[in-house]
């Protein structure tokens, strides 16, 4: 190397080795609370089923149906187009990509319900249920015909619920160890979370199962679904998510909006449930703000307009399930519920235009960012991330193929994952 020239500097390096021990608390803090994108694959959706409903060919049915249901009302892609709004530039690229999704994986994550689309059973009947699902998934899992994604949904924390809840919870994780161990798609999920201690509950009891079943620690992660006013907004006026978050120990896998039940709790009458709702968005602003940075993701509600009957009628739900789907996209929540075979076509649509159409201008911007070469839009690492990103969400779920961005591009997944300030991908 050659000789550094000298400055001038007016302060000890005691000054800044005192700044750095007096922050050391302070970087060990950031690192815990804040490590990032944890790298992995988010699903666009979470499809759930009742416990008493799943069965091994759930995820194909729902597949076949959905494919059904595009032949029916809009069997090529310029009446799918024509119904959606979709640009005649992307109609015929979305409407193939549709149909192979469907096709090939129809259902990206799918939660056996225990809670609310179960309801209250004889002990008995949930004890075979929470058995057989555990049996089904595993079984799933081992043919290749499992969602990337699988798990249940238990009955909350409350102490109506609790002892049923821990012990569906038992039985459908000792199932999965007895038939050969936990999958990596493994998803659970906690609803009706009002307070920060049962979040450290379920930690306990996850600890729990693991020591008993001698698995690493942390290996079970779970959703946290907030349903609540006071899971938004404590009695002293404290941000509860964040504390639920803190409250999960590094288990908190992402955050779940409940459309219904937070609405209800806001006083909304049923005609105006929405996850369009002034109420909803409010509840998933301090969400995000809660979980950014933190590793957790965030997922949107769902509609309860279900697509069926006549033409027209499946034609207005689709149009309003797109366009919740559309604005859930363009206000960063990836991922959302689907309740019916018929909102995959519209759930898919939507995802695939939203990546192909940005998808030209992504990669010339972050072509730019990366040479260092100006252009109409200035960008700073931080849009960087974001473009990057947007690319490997739209690789993840099939919108675009790796090849195309690579041409666009120039770069790897690694490249990308590397901008993104993700870790390699590992799922």
């Amino acid at each position: 190397m050659g000789q550094q020239e000298t400055v001038a500097t007016s302060l000890a390096d005691t000054v800044r080795e005192g700044i750095g021990a007096a922050l050391a608390q302070v970087d060990a803090d950031l690192a815990r609370r804040y490590p990032g994108d944890p790298g992995t694959r988010q699903p666009v959706h979470t499809v759930y089923v009742p416990g008493d409903v799943f069965a091994a060919d759930t995820v194909r049915s729902w597949g076949d149906q959905a494919l059904a249901a595009l032949d029916e009302h809009a069997p090529d892609a310029a009446a799918l187009a024509a119904v959606l709004g979709i640009p005649d530039t992307l109609a015929a690229d979305v409407h193939d990509r549709v149909r192979a999704k469907l096709t090939r994986e129809p259902v990206e994550d799918l939660r056996i319900d225990f809670e609310d689309g179960y309801g209250p059973r004889p002990d008995a009947e949930e004890d075979e249920a929470a058995a057989r699902a555990a049996a089904l998934v595993a079984a799933a899992y081992e043919k290749g015909t499992a969602a990337p994604y699988m798990g249940i949904r238990m009955k909350c924390m409350e102490a109506a619920v609790r002892d049923r809840g821990i012990r569906t919870l038992d039985i459908f994780l000792t199932g999965l160890m007895e038939a050969g161990g936990l999958p990596d798609g493994l998803v659970l999920t906690l609803p009706k979370v009002t307070y920060a201690e049962q979040v450290t509950a379920m930690v306990r009891l996850l600890e729990a199962f693991e020591k008993a079943r001698g698995l690493e620690s942390g290996r079970i992660g779970f959703e946290i679904q907030i349903e609540t006013t006071q899971s938004i907004l404590g009695a002293d006026g404290r941000a509860t998510v964040a504390r639920m978050i803190e409250a999960a120990e590094g288990r908190a896998t992402s955050l779940h909006y409940g459309t219904f039940d937070y609405s209800a709790s806001c006083g909304v009458s049923a005609a105006h449930q929405s996850l369009d709702h002034p109420v909803a968005d409010h509840a998933k602003a301090v969400m995000q703000v809660a979980a950014a940075g933190t590793g957790v993701r965030l997922s949107d509600g769902s509609t309860n307009v279900l697509p069926v009957g006549p033409t027209e009628r499946v034609h207005d739900a689709w149009r309003l399930h797109h366009g919740l789907v559309r604005r859930s996209l363009a206000r960063a929540y990836y991922q959302g519920w689907d309740m019916h075979p018929g909102h995959l076509p519209t759930r898919y649509a939507a995802v695939y235009a939203f990546y192909r159409e940005g998808l030209e201008q992504a990669a010339a911007r972050l072509v730019a960012y990366v040479a260092k070469a100006g252009g109409a839009v200035m960008d700073e690492p931080a849009t960087a991330k974001a473009l990057s990103g947007y690319l490997l969400r739209g690789l993840d779920c099939g919108a675009v193929d790796t090849a195309e961005v690579a041409r666009l591009t120039g770069l790897t997944r690694a490249d990308l994952d590397a901008l993104a300030g993700r870790p390699a991908a590992t799922a």
